[in-house]
């Protein structure tokens, strides 16, 4: 049974660039069922643009047993704070707190690189996007408080055609490590 293995993490690898372009589009499928069909019909995240992340080591994968991909993180170092920008998991193995785990593995990371916050934007009114982060710890960032980085990221969201008025940004505070 699929809810009795464990679930493992590690980097990404060259040969899952097509799984993680794949669990990406599953998991976009999701927003035909609130009238998103525009994230439901897109093309998966170019390959290219996979594989480079992979050989930077900005996508965390996580696995069932030793083999199945059921989810993955994409992340961007950046300074004070990393930012994530895709969290998938497949919708079979959805509330099982994968993703909750991911953004840990993440958060490991950017504790390493002497990071302060996690951030991400996100759909404010989708229950699996800002409701959940919130959640999570995460807290929206004010329009007025965004940096230069991350109104650049706005601007590219827009110029993909996504409708920022329904965006938020959110950060979560980096915890120190507990002993």
């Amino acid at each position: 049974m699929q809810g009795s293995l464990a679930i493992t993490f590690r980097f990404a690898v060259p040969g899952e660039i097509d799984t993680v372009r794949a669990i990406e589009y599953e998991a976009a499928q999701r927003f035909a069922s609130i009238g998103l069909t525009g994230i439901a019909d897109a093309q998966p995240m170019n390959a290219d643009f996979v594989r480079r992340k992979i050989e930077a080591s900005e996508i965390i994968v996580a696995l069932s047993g030793a083999v199945q991909c059921v989810g993955f993180v994409m992340f961007a170092p950046l300074p004070a704070r990393f930012y994530i920008e895709e969290l998938d998991v497949l919708t079979a193995w959805a509330g099982r707190r994968i993703g909750a785990a991911l953004l840990g593995q993440v958060e490991r990371l950017a504790r390493t690189a002497g990071a302060r916050q996690l951030v991400l934007s996100t759909f404010r009114d989708v229950p699996w996007n800002a409701p959940y982060y919130r959640r999570l710890g995460f807290e929206v960032i004010e329009n007025a408080q965004l940096d230069a980085k991350l109104r650049a990221i706005r601007a590219a969201h827009v110029a993909r055609g996504l409708d920022e008025s329904k965006r938020v940004f959110m950060r979560r505070e980096v915890v120190a490590e507990r002993p």
